[in-house]
């Protein structure tokens, strides 16, 4: 492992927030290709990557000037988990209608079938779209991880590994407790799912 060259994060950051913006550059040269690397492999665009990247150091920016940050010599997994999460977040805003495929095979929006122009019908629609993303949220995060990842980025199981430093065992075993927590959580709030596809 190749020992960090030139001051510390924490020196850094302390010398930005007593108003050296110079150190802010280091830190940027420091991580800027490590951060593009991690969205880059979630998102595969260039432009959307670069994009992202900024986000990053911006919310970064913002996080320090409003003393929100607590220096605990844990700065590169802060700012790598900040890139992972504003990477997922694209996806989850960009893609409404996610196939969430249950453990028997069918989609969980499978019973959501609407007549074209309804207006009525294309507010349930989103009222139960919302609901479903609400259910997610609620998820252990390591479940949440996987299921966004899958479903709303299309990753595969080896990306997913890959990604989140985990073996294929583990992400699957992630996913299906994902899907049998997410199947329980529709039941208890009494969700009027289709009995063909959720079977007793």
């Amino acid at each position: 492992m190749s020992k960090q060259i030139g001051p510390r994060d924490g020196e850094l950051i302390t010398q930005y927030r007593n108003g050296h913006e110079a150190a802010f550059d280091l830190l940027v040269d420091r991580y800027k290709s490590k951060v593009f690397t991690t969205i880059f492999l979630i998102v595969k665009d260039q432009d959307l990557a670069e994009d992202l990247l900024q986000e990053v150091f911006v919310k970064v920016i913002n996080t320090l000037n409003s003393d929100r940050y607590n220096e605990e010599g844990k700065f590169q997994p802060w700012i790598m988990r900040i890139a992972h999460n504003l990477a997922v977040d694209h996806f989850r805003k960009a893609k409404r209608y996610p196939m969430i495929m249950m453990e028997d095979g069918s989609n969980v929006f499978n019973s959501l079938r609407f007549s074209e122009g309804n207006a009525e019908d294309e507010k349930v629609k989103e009222e139960e779209i919302a609901l479903v993303r609400r259910l997610i949220d609620e998820l252990p995060e390591a479940q949440k991880q996987v299921l966004i990842m899958r479903h709303y980025m299309d990753m595969s199981f080896q990306e997913i590994a890959d990604q989140t430093g985990v073996s294929i065992n583990t992400a699957l075993g992630r996913m299906r407790y994902a899907l049998i927590h997410l199947r329980k959580k529709m039941k208890q709030i009494n969700f009027a799912y289709d009995k063909t596809i959720y079977p007793k």
